[in-house]
């Protein structure tokens, strides 16, 4: 009996242990807690607010309500809708963002930067600059449609349309992960299987593809995610092709329906989440294991013409796709009157500067004020999960995810909810909106920073605390520098999406703050496309100036700089 009451004795006494050792740190149990205070508060408590008025009526809350709901023809029609423009464009994006990434890490291809850096482009412009392009080109006046071919009646509307956009608006993110995924396969592999007698096309068969199958779901899984979550595209080329995103906020800004309005948003929380936690917790424990520390030389890149030609050729026909796209709105920003006078002028850099200064203005002060905070923000949290014991912890990963996998739609209506009244009036703010950005953006540097922690040995840090330094110290003397393309990366993505974001904060901006993401979908909406066009060429121009300045400013942290006397 005595040996039967010992383990569980044992188990119940780890418990106080952690406790004694934050009480025994009172600056880190106060940073800790109010870590959990604010995630509980702008994470969970918006969702709480939105799963509320989604599920009751008029009266409350009924079975009869909610089954009316999800038995609407409307309803379904849309959820299909989504799903089904999520998963083509999920299976598109990721065949070529798979054929782009094996092109560039598997084969001689000339040209292969200059590829890399024009796939960029989609991540850092807002993802609906395609969709104003869409319409440059092939739109009633397009460039193409009405100018070359001569079209009277070109309609680019519905879903053909949508899936071609963001296809190639998202195929960047699964080429940037597929890529990764291509580059640590161990190339000693191939080269045996070839040296045995097998052709390309058997091991490409046999042995790249399964290691990268793993890769290729999680690349499935994000692009779905950010297909069906997608606002901007939908808003602007989707025409009668109704989706969840789009009809939620029509529902609450044109109908003033908040229940119907927070129902469609939940409902496209069901399938993003479900997509975010299998690739999480589900794809990302199905690897195959093939570096292993032992030297392999250098893997033998496919030169055959009838491999490398058509790779080529795809690569050319992605990146003129996107140098056209972008190439006509950098024109459209310079001409009068698109598709009826192209007379070259400054007129809507005028018309932007003067009349929408406040809006570029505006969203240049929240994006540098949040960016920061999210940041820092985030390597606190990913130093506190690698390096700290404390209870709660599983919890604090959760809270910190679930804004990265709730679609924008979501995360503004919840905000709208939760904090347009008292205690947390904070609607018509720009706190509001620094809180949003960095609850939305948290989770990218948290990752960053968390497998950047786990390469680092923790015995540099224990010597920094026997040399007398406290855990304050320590952090950004010691592990903050370490963490330097961490908080790089953290950095960019921050200010990145913080400029570009839009389905979220459409909901959250007021009069005082308004957003230039915002201005250029209402300049598009009002059919004003040079002023859209010049909207977008200050925003990516400024963009690329920040990643610019941030790239100097983590170059100058850290202790890796050599001192010359």
């Amino acid at each position: 009996m005595a040996e039967l009451s010992y383990e569980p004795q044992k188990k119940l006494n780890k418990q106080p242990s952690k406790t004694k050792q934050l009480l025994k740190q009172p600056f880190l149990l106060m940073i800790i807690l109010s870590i959990f205070a604010f995630f509980i508060i702008f994470a969970v408590y918006p969702l709480y607010q939105v799963l509320k008025v989604a599920v009751t009526g008029q009266e409350g809350f009924s079975f009869s309500h909610f089954f009316e709901m999800v038995t609407n023809q409307f309803f379904l029609q849309t959820m299909w809708n989504s799903v089904r423009l999520g998963i083509f464009s999920a299976v598109l994006g990721t065949a070529v963002g798979f054929l782009f990434a094996f092109a560039i890490t598997r084969t001689e291809m000339k040209g292969k930067k200059f590829f890399h850096l024009i796939a960029l482009l989609p991540i850092i412009s807002p993802p609906f600059v395609i969709a104003l392009s869409m319409i440059l080109l092939f739109g009633r006046n397009g460039a193409i449609s009405n100018g070359i071919f001569g079209l009277t009646n070109s309609n680019i509307y519905g879903l053909s349309s949508l899936v071609f956009i963001q296809t190639l608006a998202f195929f960047p993110i699964a080429y940037l992960s597929l890529r990764g995924v291509l580059e640590s396969i161990d190339p000693a592999l191939e080269d045996a299987a070839l040296n045995m007698g097998a052709s390309r096309w058997k091991v490409f068969r046999t042995i790249t593809f399964p290691l990268a199958l793993p890769g290729i779901f999680s690349s499935l899984l994000l692009v779905f995610i950010k297909s069906i979550e997608d606002f901007g595209n939908p808003m602007i080329i989707a025409g009668e092709y109704e989706t969840l995103a789009v009809q939620a906020y029509l529902q609450i800004t044109g109908m003033y329906n908040l229940n119907t309005g927070a129902f469609l948003a939940l409902a496209l929380l069901l399938p993003s989440l479900t997509a975010f936690l299998v690739q999480k917790y589900w794809i990302s424990k199905k690897s195959y294991v093939t570096v292993t520390g032992k030297p392999s030389q250098a893997s033998i890149k496919i030169h055959e013409k009838y491999i490398v030609y058509p790779l080529f050729g795809l690569c050319i026909l992605a990146t003129g796709t996107i140098l056209l796209f972008y190439g006509s709105v950098a024109f459209g920003s310079f001409v009068k009157v698109w598709g009826v006078d192209h007379t070259l002028t400054l007129d809507n850099f005028r018309y932007v500067l003067t009349l929408g200064f406040n809006s570029i203005k505006n969203s240049l002060i929240l994006a540098t004020v949040s960016t920061p905070i999210t940041a820092i923000l985030g390597m606190v949290i990913a130093y506190l999960i690698i390096r700290k014991q404390f209870i709660g912890k599983k919890v604090l990963e959760v809270s910190t995810m679930l804004s990265f996998a709730v679609p924008g739609t979501v995360i503004g209506i919840g905000y709208i909810l939760a904090f347009n009244q008292s205690p947390f009036l904070l609607t018509g703010t720009a706190a509001i909106l620094i809180i949003a950005f960095t609850v939305r953006n948290i989770t990218v540097g948290i990752e960053a920073g968390t497998n950047s922690l786990r390469q680092v040995d923790p015995s540099i840090e224990e010597a920094s605390t026997n040399l007398g330094a406290n855990g304050f110290q320590t952090f950004f003397k010691i592990s903050l520098p370490l963490m330097r393309s961490a908080l790089f990366s953290g950095l960019v993505y921050s200010f990145v999406k913080s400029m570009t974001q839009i389905s979220a904060v459409i909901f959250l901006v007021s009069v005082h703050w308004n957003l230039m993401t915002v201005s250029i979908l209402s300049q598009i909406e009002s059919s004003r496309m040079g002023a859209a066009a010049a909207y977008v060429m200050i925003l990516i121009f400024i963009i690329l100036t920040a990643i610019g300045i941030l790239q100097l400013f983590v170059n100058k942290l850290g202790p890796n700089q050599k001192r010359r006397k």
